[in-house]
């Protein structure tokens, strides 16, 4: 059974349930169409992280976001 993590930045910036209904079928046509895995198995599982909670290059993307 495959599995598929998609992490996305939440709040504000989350992605609408639409968006995540067409991350859901994207991601699952392409391990259907790539790795001919069968769709029924594929598990999809999108977490939303807040900013606070996701770093790069040592900083928040809190952080990050606020020099910008």
């Amino acid at each position: 059974m495959p599995f598929i993590n998609i992490k996305v930045t939440g709040g504000a910036e989350a992605p609408t349930a639409e968006q995540k209904e067409e991350l859901i079928k994207g991601a699952t046509e392409l391990l259907q169409r790539v790795l001919n895995k069968n769709p029924a198995t594929t598990v999809v599982i999108i977490e939303e992280v807040a900013t606070d909670n996701w770093g790069i290059g040592g900083e928040s993307i809190t952080k990050r976001r606020r020099k910008q």
